[in-house]
C-alpha cells in the first residue's frame, strides 16, 4: 500500500513522542495527509508546507523539531531547502523523501545534514517504523543533554540543586519543555526557585544563546507595565521623549519569563493574550503593530484556577499560558534536600569570604526540622544570616533565627515530657512565623521580607489577609 492509498490502523502512541513538533513538506497534498495523520496518532504535532517558501513561515513561527522533506520540490531544490531548513534550525532531524532511482540525491542530503531517507512509494509500515527512529532519537538527544546538565551539576540539574524523587521528575519535565517552544506555566510557591527553573528550560534549549528577559510583574507599578511590554512611541505620553522597544520585542528570537504573571491587571491580561495568539504588539501611542518571535514563560505563586473562577484573571489567557504545566515542590516536601543547599550555599558563601563554615550536628537537626514556609529563598537567606552573624568555623543552633532554635527547643521539650503536643495547621505556623519575624524586627517589614525569602508584595498580600481572618 502506498502513502496515497492510506486508512490508519491502530498504532500505539510512541512514549517520548509528546511536545515533538514534526514538519511534513511536500507537493502531493495524499502524502502530506497520510503523513500527518500517522503522525498524530504516533504522538507527533503535525504541521504540513506544500512549499520550501511554506515551510521557512512556519519554521519561523513554530518550534520544529522534526521534518519529512520531499527533495523534489516547485520552485526551490531539495538540497538547497534542507540547507536552509538546517540553517534556521540547527538541531531539527530532517528525513527527505525521494523518488525511486533517486537515492543519488539521498546521499548528498546526508552529507548535508539529512538524519535519514525514505523512498516513494513508501508503506504505513515503513513511515511508522522512520518515526519511531526519529522519536527515539530526539528522546536521546534530551536525555543526553540532560545528563551533561547533571555533569555540570552534580547535585541537580543545571543551577538548580535538589536529588530528592520530586526533583527527579522537576528535571524530567524541565528537559522536555526545554525542546518544546510552547508556553510553559511553572507553578509554586514564593523562594521555590520558579526564576531559576525559567531559566534552566531556556538555556537548555537551542535558543540558549538568544535573549532571555526576566519581567517581575508583582513589582511594576499597574500604569507602566503596558509600556514595560509592549514599548511606546516618541510623544505617546508627557515625558516619552524618545521611542522605547518593549520587553517582548527586546526578547526577540529568545524568552520572556513573566514571574507572578496572576499580578497583571485584567485589562493588560487581554492585550497579552491577543500578542500570544497574533504573534505581534502594538506600542502604546503607535497605531501599527509590530511582529514579534518569542517564546513565553510564566511563573505564579496563586491558584489561577481560582482567580478564573473570581474573574480577576482571564480564562483564555489562562488556557494559554498553560499549554504546558509543572510545579516546582516546596522545600518541606523535600527536606532529603536540606543538607544539599546548605553544603552548595555555604560553599558559595566560603569563596566570597574566605571563610569555610559548617553546622553543628544540633543546628542541622534545627534546619531539618523547620518547614521554610519562604522555601529555599528563605534557607539562603537563613545562611548568610548565620555566616554575616558568626565568627567561628561552626554554627550552632544559637545562632539561628529564633523562629527556628525556638521550634527545635519547643520540640526537644515536648519530647523531654513524652507529650504529642498539639497539631498546628501549616498556615498558622506561617502566619506565626511572618508576625514574630516583623515584631522582632521592630516592624521593618521590608527588611521580614528579606529575612524570610519571600517578596515583598507575597508578604504584604499574607499581611491583609491575616488582617481580614480578624
Amino acid at each position: 500500500m502506498t502513502t496515497a492509498e492510506v486508512s490508519l490502523p491502530n498504532l500505539p502512541q510512541l512514549e517520548g513522542a509528546n511536545f515533538l513538533n514534526l514538519l511534513i513538506v511536500d507537493d502531493e497534498r495524499a502524502i502530506r495527509e497520510a503523513c500527518r495523520e500517522t503522525a498524530h496518532v504516533l504522538g507527533f504535532n503535525a504541521f504540513t508546507a506544500d512549499s520550501a517558501e511554506h515551510a521557512y513561515r512556519i519554521l519561523e513561527a513554530q518550534g520544529i523539531d522534526a521534518v519529512l522533506l520531499d527533495l523534489r520540490l516547485p520552485g526551490a531544490g531539495g538540497i538547497e531547502a534542507l540547507n536552509q531548513i538546517k540553517s534556521r534550525r540547527p538541531d531539527a532531524v530532517v528525513v527527505v523523501i525521494t523518488g525511486y532511482g533517486t537515492v543519488q540525491s539521498a546521499v548528498q542530503a546526508m552529507k548535508n545534514g539529512a538524519y535519514d531517507y525514505v523512498t516513494k512509494p513508501f508503506s504505513l509500515d515503513e513511515l511508522k517504523l522512520l518515526l519511531e527512529r526519529v522519536s527515539n532519537h530526539l528522546k536521546l538527544k534530551t536525555e543526553n543533554r540532560m545528563l551533561r546538565e547533571k555533569v555540570k551539576s552534580k547535585m541537580g540539574f543545571g543551577n538548580i540543586v535538589g536529588r530528592a524523587p520530586e526533583m527527579e521528575k522537576l528535571y524530567r519535565i524541565i528537559a522536555k519543555a526545554a525542546h518544546s517552544t510552547h508556553p510553559v506555566l511553572i507553578l509554586g510557591e514564593s523562594g521555590t526557585g520558579k526564576e531559576m527553573v525559567a531559566r534552566a528550560i531556556h538555556f537548555s534549549g537551542p535558543y540558549h544563546d538568544k535573549p532571555f528577559i526576566p519581567v517581575d510583574c508583582g513589582s511594576l507599578v499597574p500604569t507602566l507595565i503596558e509600556s514595560e511590554l509592549f514599548g511606546y512611541v516618541k510623544g505617546a505620553f508627557t515625558g516619552a521623549m524618545h521611542a522605547k522597544e518593549g520587553l517582548l520585542a527586546i526578547a526577540e528570537g529568545g524568552t520572556i519569563f513573566l514571574d507572578e504573571v496572576g499580578e497583571l491587571p485584567v485589562d493588560l491580561q487581554a492585550k497579552l493574550l491577543r500578542a500570544i495568539q497574533e504573534k505581534e504588539i502594538r506600542p502604546v501611542g503607535s497605531t501599527k503593530c509590530v511582529p514579534i518571535n518569542v517564546r513565553i514563560l510564566a511563573a505564579t505563586n496563586r491558584d489561577l484556577e481560582h482567580a478564573v473562577a473570581q474573574g480577576t484573571f482571564r480564562r483564555d489567557l489562562y488556557f494559554r499560558l498553560n499549554v504546558l504545566s509543572l510545579r516546582v515542590p516546596p522545600l518541606r516536601e523535600r527536606r532529603q534536600d536540606v543538607p544539599l543547599l546548605v553544603g552548595h550555599f555555604l560553599e558559595r558563601m566560603a569563596e566570597s569570604s574566605g571563610q569555610p563554615r559548617t553546622f553543628s550536628d544540633e543546628a542541622m537537626k534545627a534546619l531539618l526540622a523547620y518547614d521554610w514556609p519562604g522555601n529555599v529563598r528563605e534557607l539562603e537567606n537563613c545562611l548568610e544570616r548565620c555566616c554575616a552573624f558568626t565568627s567561628g568555623p561552626m554554627i550552632h543552633i544559637g545562632d539561628l533565627p529564633p523562629a527556628i532554635s525556638n521550634l527545635q527547643r519547643d520540640s526537644e521539650k515536648s519530647d523531654g515530657q513524652g507529650a504529642a503536643g498539639k497539631i498546628v495547621p501549616m498556615s498558622e505556623l506561617e502566619r506565626q512565623t511572618i508576625l514574630d519575624t516583623i515584631a522582632q524586627l521592630n516592624g521593618d517589614k521590608l527588611l521580614a521580607a528579606r529575612m524570610l525569602g519571600i517578596g515583598k508584595t507575597t508578604l504584604y498580600r499574607k499581611l491583609k489577609e491575616y488582617s481580614s481572618r480578624e
